[in-house]
C-alpha cells in the first residue's frame, strides 16, 4: 500500500516537471493503473466481486480509455509540448514540494472516523487534489488542464477509497461513468478547438470577442 501510494505521489511531481504533453498523458494513465491496484490493496482480506470488478473498470477507464482519447485528441490538435506555461517548471517543482508539506500538514491533523488503512494515503489524496487544480490554473493548454481533472479526481478517488469504506459500488461506478462521459465531451471540444483556430491555448481563446 504504501509503496503504491509513493508512486503515485512521484507521478504527480513528474506531471509538474515534463513539458511533453504525450508523456504526461503517459504518467496520468500509469496513475490511473496504480489506483486500480489500490483498489483492490485497501481490505485485501474482504476482496469481493464487486471490489474486482470496480478496480478492473478504474484501470480500463484511467489507465486505457482516457488516454486513448486524450492522444487521439493530442493528434488532431498537433501540439506536442506546453511551451508557455502561466507558472515555469522549476516553480511548478517548488510549489509541488510546497503543496506536499501542506499535504502531510493537513493530513495529521484532519479528524477521520475511522482509521485509514496507510498514513500516507490521506496526504497523498490531498496532494494528487492540489496538484491537479494547479495543472488547470497553471497550464494553458487545454489537454493538460484536462489532464488536471483528471488528476484531482484520483485525489478524491483515493480519499474515498481508503476512508469511505461503505460507498456502495454503484455510486462508485456512477462517479466514473460520469467522468468519462466528460473527458469525451473535453476530447470533442479540443478537437474542434483546435480545428477552428489551429491551436488550444486557453489564454487566447478567453480574449475572443462577439
Amino acid at each position: 500500500m504504501n509503496t503504491l501510494l509513493i508512486l503515485v505521489l512521484l507521478t504527480n511531481l513528474r506531471l509538474l516537471a515534463t513539458s511533453r504533453l504525450g508523456s504526461c498523458i503517459r504518467w496520468v494513465a500509469g496513475q490511473g493503473f496504480l489506483l486500480g491496484i489500490l483498489a483492490l490493496m485497501v481490505n485485501p482480506s474482504r476482496i469481493t466481486a464487486g471490489t474486482v470488478l470496480l478496480s478492473a473498470v478504474t484501470m480500463l477507464l484511467k489507465a486505457v480509455v482516457f488516454p486513448w482519447m486524450l492522444f487521439r485528441a493530442l493528434r488532431e490538435a498537433d501540439v506536442r509540448r506546453e511551451v508557455e506555461p502561466y507558472v515555469g517548471y522549476n516553480t511548478s517543482l517548488f510549489l509541488g514540494m510546497a503543496m506536499l508539506g501542506v499535504s502531510f500538514w493537513i493530513g495529521r491533523r484532519l479528524p477521520l472516523p475511522d482509521p485509514v488503512v496507510s498514513p500516507l494515503l490521506i496526504p497523498v489524496a490531498l496532494f494528487s487534489i492540489f496538484v491537479g487544480l494547479f495543472l488547470i490554473v497553471g497550464r494553458k493548454k487545454a489537454i493538460t488542464q484536462v489532464l488536471g481533472y483528471l488528476v484531482m479526481e484520483n485525489g478524491i478517488y483515493t480519499f474515498g477509497a481508503g476512508v469511505v469504506h461503505e460507498a456502495p459500488m454503484f455510486v462508485e461506478l456512477g462517479i466514473l461513468l460520469d467522468l468519462l462521459v466528460a473527458v469525451f465531451v473535453m476530447g470533442i471540444a479540443i478537437f474542434h478547438i483546435a480545428h477552428d483556430f489551429d491551436h488550444i491555448d486557453t489564454d487566447r481563446l478567453a480574449r475572443l470577442k462577439d
